[in-house]
């Protein structure tokens, strides 16, 4: 578990890249999260890390010599930090570096984004209580909280070949769905499409199929984060997700955002993990003292909606909900980790743990349209006198993340944003 605060954590620390020295920039030379961008017409995407408002090409500036992010990614640990040290020291202010690497240099206004690395394979997991507490009383009045919930951590696995870079435009999807009081199913556009504000968890080195990977070693195999909606039409799930979970109602898109924040530079934003004392504490093989002292991170995330009467009329988007990963998350990264490899299951670089919806205690703090309006029962009025039940064509949905805390340096995660079409 990398916990330890080096130089490149320093908040005195300071780089000769101007953007990146401003009050409330979500990159400043503490973060250095890694991406994949082009720059021109035909150009092939290339690793880059987010410094200010630019983005130093580590190829250009003789840092790497591959263009392959999963490579990258399943370097080992000492690697991975030694590359962050050396970007580091090129970008602070005074550095020698500075004349070389200022031709390295892309403003990120006019880069292409993309995934920011190649996803074998996809998990969802579903690790905010308060979410599968207020789902399940809609989906299951009687029962909302199974009783495995409160000991294994609860996943499926979904589909990696829709999942787009933050800006995705994608069409209404269409399914089955059944109405309470109607006889048979019908077909046609969803008409209860939600979102779902979640982290996506990279894994970095992959381990050998039959050899699963315990607490002590699970951080290790994980690389960093970023934002991630996952998108779900809520009505074909509700026809579709019994016996086997969602099909059609999640795989249609997913969105990231194309900054992936490593573990490292999240290091001064650990915290405790603590169940309640009178829920059922982790199995042997979920626990560990690292764990409970610092197993999770502290990350604030908001939801934003800006309608297509808002966009038309020059409107800001405006803020839906907001929470924190510590208040919403049952589970943390390293258990995820521990507990999918625990069956023998081989892990790849690239691969993507969904945290699931992170929904907080209290209502303002719902991590999705369903649990904000009870279901569509209870509308949301917006500011400019529209209502949301769900989000209809023309909404474009903005998720954004950071940490902040006294003596640290404040690390964003950036922003993930995506825009519903009209089926069809």
């Amino acid at each position: 578990m990398n916990t330890t605060l080096n130089a490149t954590h320093d908040p005195k620390l300071r780089s000769w890249v101007a953007s990146a020295n401003q009050a409330g920039c979500d990159f400043p030379i503490q973060n250095l999260p890694f991406g994949r961008f082009s720059h021109g017409a035909d150009a092939a995407p290339r690793i880059g890390v987010a410094i200010g408002d630019r983005i130093l090409d580590l190829r250009r500036a003789g840092l790497i010599d591959t263009d392959d992010m999963n490579a990258l990614m399943a370097a080992t640990p000492e690697k991975r930090s030694a590359l962050r040290a050396l970007i580091s020291q090129g970008l602070a202010e005074g550095s020698a570096r500075q004349p070389e690497w200022e031709q390295a240099l892309v403003s990120q206004s006019a880069a292409t984004m993309h995934v920011p690395c190649r996803i074998g394979d996809y998990t969802d997991f579903y690790t905010s209580v308060h979410h599968a507490t207020t789902v399940g009383k809609q989906f299951r009045p009687d029962n909302p909280l199974l009783p495995n919930y409160k000991w294994v951590p609860i996943g499926y696995h979904g589909r990696a070949s829709s999942i787009g870079v933050s800006g995705q435009r994608f069409k209404r999807p269409q399914g089955q769905t059944k109405a309470a009081d109607a006889a048979v199913p019908s077909f046609g556009p969803s008409k209860r499409l939600d979102y779902e504000l979640e982290l996506g968890w990279f894994v970095a080195q992959g381990n050998a199929q039959g050899e699963p990977v315990g607490m002590g070693a699970a951080e290790a195999h994980l690389f960093g984060v970023t934002l991630f909606n996952d998108w779900s039409a809520r009505d074909i799930q509700g026809w579709e997700y019994q016996p086997l979970g969602p099909f059609l109602s999640k795989n249609f898109a997913s969105t990231l955002s194309p900054w992936l924040v490593t573990t490292e530079a999240l290091a001064p934003f650990r915290a405790a993990f603590e169940r309640p004392a009178d829920d059922p504490q982790p199995l042997a093989y979920l626990d560990s003292e690292a764990n409970r002292s610092q197993g999770a991170f502290s990350i604030e995330l908001e939801v934003l909606l800006q309608t297509a009467k808002m966009r038309e009329a020059g409107e800001a988007p405006v803020r839906l909900s907001k929470t924190n990963s510590t208040r919403a998350a049952y589970w943390t990264p390293a258990q995820l980790i521990a507990h999918h490899t625990v069956n023998g299951c081989n892990l790849q670089p690239g691969d993507l743990l969904g945290s699931g919806t992170l929904s907080g205690p209290e209502a303002i703090e719902a991590g999705s349209l369903m649990e904000l309006t009870g279901g569509g029962k209870q509308p949301m009025r917006l500011p400019n006198g529209e209502q949301r039940s769900f989000l209809e064509d023309g909404d474009t949905l903005v998720m954004r993340g950071w940490c902040e805390r006294p003596g640290a340096v404040r690390i964003g995660l950036g922003e993930v944003s995506g825009t519903v079409l009209a089926a069809g």
